[in-house]
């Protein structure tokens, strides 16, 4: 019955994903048949299924080079290089947290199969939300990835600050998605149609000014700016990021920013086109905004999950700045983005790592303090988490330098001159605060020598993390040729 509908081709191309949704289902089924000792076992079993996910994804790549997108299942789904890249993103991403989480869930004592099959739910979400070529595909997709999202806060139970979180970030959730299906639904009552294409064609047939289609944009734009945490949707960050586990804060800060700045593309390029110049003076007062915000904030912040939450704020302001540059046709706006997620992904995710090695059973370890002396006690990891701090302030030779740099070149060639002077000006200051970590790990004299919580997946984790930043950042040309073909079917 199916096949008259649709093509085999169009199951080959959710391949990936149907791979982790049966390894997520695999894995609370596996739990039950596991000893408390074994539950390790769980997080082994996530990773074999991203594993097969990243193959397959790798294999959609030299399909896809240089040829036009795929459109499966009607038209609502779309496979090309960059829906390729940005999952494998989100695989890697993912499958970093699961290393990570290995020795943190012993430590808190939560080490349970729903966790790692919530991670690869919440990752399937986010790679139909990559895809997504129709309003009701997109928006099931960022609920799928959200609820996910809002369990796994929450997933430490006996936590009153984890609890917190979870109600807080559901409850605005609820109202951004309530904001973004009221845009979805007018859109479709502009367009006829929940296809973003046909939305398009309808858009640009519209006389300009149109109120109807403003009030559709802006509402739209704000149910996204909250996903991505763009001021002044950005309430729920510092709180979430300190209440939330550790290892959750980590996914949070990257595989679903990935996830929601490819959505955000897609809308913006593929249905909100002919509506762009609207578009980039809206992204243009909010990028300001939010690196405003996000690094002056920054400075007072004395516990470091917060601290990351607003360090990640003053980062989507920069990213912000790429779209800004893709409005006037500019295509290194796009590639700027794709190269700052896929950068941004690994020092953020190494950052995280050290934190988490800092929680011991007698020490939470989230304030700045807790890496008081850091040097003197584990050098190497000190001189690790200096690289990922000199990364994300932008400073050569690590990979953070090439993301900030595109992001300025594409500012530059499109005349945004004071945008491009003005992302210099923060990036100076977040320097400043990056260092504050800086000084207390060199400087200060460490607080006890409770023996830091290392293990092999921490380990694994912090050895792909230093690699990539140091990669991208000494050899960054095939890893910026990719991000060209990836946002390639965008101008083609």
């Amino acid at each position: 019955m199916w096949n008259a509908f649709f093509h085999r081709a169009d199951y080959l191309a959710i391949k990936p994903e149907v791979l982790l949704t049966m390894f997520g289902l695999a894995v609370l089924l596996f739990d039950f048949l596991l000893e408390k000792r074994d539950k390790y076992l769980n997080a082994v079993l996530a990773l074999i299924g991203l594993g097969f996910a990243a193959v397959q994804l790798g294999m959609f790549w030299p399909l896809l080079v240089g040829q036009l997108p795929y459109s499966g299942f009607g038209g609502t789904f779309t496979l090309d290089t960059f829906a390729v890249l940005a999952k494998l993103i989100i695989v890697l991403a993912t499958a970093i947290v699961v290393l990570l989480s290995m020795k943190y869930l012993e430590i808190e004592g939560a080490h349970l199969g729903e966790y790692y099959a919530l991670l690869l739910l919440s990752a399937v979400g986010m790679m139909f939300l990559v895809s997504g070529s129709d309003l009701i595909v997109l928006f099931i997709a960022l609920e799928l990835m959200a609820l996910c999202e809002y369990v796994l806060t929450g997933f430490l139970r006996v936590n009153r600050k984890s609890n917190e979180a979870a109600v807080k970030f559901f409850l605005l959730g609820a109202f951004s998605s309530g904001l973004l299906l009221y845009g979805m639904s007018l859109l479709y009552g502009i367009g006829g149609s929940t296809k973003l294409s046909i939305i398009a064609q309808r858009l640009a047939e519209r006389p300009s000014p149109d109120p109807l289609s403003w009030v559709a944009m802006i509402t739209l734009l704000a149910g996204i700016f909250f996903k991505i945490a763009a001021v002044p949707f950005h309430q729920w960050t510092p709180d979430v990021y300190e209440g939330a586990p550790t290892s959750i804060t980590a996914f949070i800060s990257v595989a679903p920013k990935v996830a929601s700045f490819a959505f955000f593309i897609r809308i913006l390029i593929a249905a909100l086109w002919p509506m762009r110049a609207e578009w980039q003076v809206l992204t243009i007062g909010v990028s300001i905004a939010t690196m405003t915000l996000g690094n002056l904030a920054a400075i007072t912040q004395t516990n470091i999950k917060r601290f990351f939450g607003y360090s990640t704020i003053s980062h989507v302001g920069y990213l912000l700045l790429g779209l800004v540059a893709a409005a006037d046709g500019n295509r290194e706006g796009l590639t700027a983005i794709v190269i700052y997620l896929l950068v941004y992904a690994f020092m953020n995710l190494g950052a995280f790592s050290v934190v988490i090695v800092m929680r011991r059973k007698d020490l939470i370890g989230d304030e700045i303090d807790d890496l008081a002396g850091l040097m003197a006690r584990a050098p190497g990891l000190a001189i690790l988490m200096l690289i990922f701090l000199l990364s994300l302030a932008g400073i050569p030779p690590t990979a953070g330098f090439i993301g900030k740099y595109f992001i300025f070149l594409s500012l530059i060639e499109t005349g945004h001159y004071y945008l491009a002077v003005l992302a210099v000006v923060y990036a100076v200051v977040a320097l400043y605060y990056y260092f504050r970590i800086v000084v207390a790990m060199f400087m200060k004299k460490a607080p006890d020598t409770v023996p830091l919580a290392t293990g092999p997946g921490v380990t694994v984790a912090l050895g792909v993390a230093v690699a990539m930043t140091l990669l991208i950042g000494i050899y960054p040309q095939p890893f910026i040729m990719m991000a060209r073909e990836a946002v390639r079917p965008f101008f083609s």
